[in-house]
């Protein structure tokens, strides 16, 4: 194949970018960075572009014959709008033969006033209407999130994992990993246009569930803690800014509602078996993950004296 990957310099988009070229799929991905500014990714050529100009958007997908799209942390209906009609309208001039659509997060059934479900809706909305045989994967929540300076330290010196969804909700972590190989199989597999599959792991875990395959992952005790959408959020604007702050932040106070307990539960393994994935157990994911970077003294030098 191939690919024009949407988002390719992304954590989402770039897994994804770097798994086709390692299975010697050409790749294409746009990006506004500098070339010195540009994460690694072995085996992929990048366009200067931008997503919001059209000429950038077709000359991505030019020569290509599939196609793979994440939004950026974009929540505003006008540009996410703009941004799905000109990739709509490049994929159609180009020819491509499917396209897949990463929603970002699962969709609860009904529409809501969250901007980061309801601009996904309105970009699938689009790029169906557009004709371009299309593909929806509606991811949960990224195990990637946990590896970070907001979790990784807390984890590493107390064993405390603070997320701010409720211990309660049934959630089918899923890492990185896990999106690329089920965009690699919605981009291959015969048969899926028009379909929509919510991705997920390999079982759904309430907060505790979760803790306990840290625990086993680190071989150490790990406890869940709630952590409150608001305070997520204020420690999101000093990264993102309060605009793109409020629209990640958004799924959690949704979530904390109680308004759709399940909505990032797994699909009883339809995805799953239709795709034709494995993904790995949580527990797995865990302890390939370099942790110790987090602890304190990991950037002290060694003051054992050389024997």
């Amino acid at each position: 194949m191939r690919v024009a990957v949407v988002g390719g310099t992304g954590f989402q988009g770039g897994a994804v970018a770097r798994l086709l070229a390692e299975r010697r799929h050409r790749v294409r991905t746009l990006t506004r960075r500098a070339a010195d500014d540009r994460p690694p990714l072995p085996g992929a050529f990048c366009v200067s572009g931008d997503l919001g100009r059209p000429e950038d958007v077709r000359r991505l997908f030019e020569g290509t014959t599939h196609g793979f799209v994440t939004m950026p942390l974009v929540y505003g209906a006008e540009r996410v709008e703009a941004y799905a009609r000109n990739v709509a309208e490049a994929a159609v001039a180009a020819g491509t033969v499917r396209l897949v659509f990463n929603a970002n997060t699962r969709l609860p059934l009904g529409p809501t006033e969250v901007p980061a479900f309801e601009t996904r809706r309105l970009a699938e909305r689009v790029l169906r209407e557009s004709g371009v045989p299309l593909v929806v994967i509606r991811p949960p929540v990224y195990l990637d999130n946990l590896f970070s300076p907001w979790n990784g330290p807390a984890l590493v010196e107390e064993g405390v994992l603070a997320y701010p969804l409720p211990e309660s909700a049934r959630t089918a972590w899923l890492s990185h990993r896990g999106l690329a190989e089920a965009a690699l199989a919605a981009l291959t597999r015969e048969g899926l246009e028009g379909r929509t599959f919510d991705i997920g792991g390999d079982r759904s875990l309430t907060g505790g569930g979760l803790a306990a395959a840290f625990g086993r992952g680190l071989g150490r005790a790990v406890r869940y803690e709630e952590l409150d959408p608001a305070a997520f959020e204020r420690g999101l604007v000093r990264l993102l800014g309060p605009e793109t702050a409020a629209g990640v932040a958004g799924i959690y106070h949704y979530m904390a509602s109680g308004a759709d307990p399940l909505l990032m539960a797994d699909d009883d393994g339809v995805s799953t078996e239709v795709l034709g994935l494995e993904p790995a157990p949580v527990e797995e994911w865990v302890a390939r993950q370099p942790w110790q970077v987090w602890a304190k003294d990991a950037d002290e030098p060694d003051a054992t004296p050389p024997s």
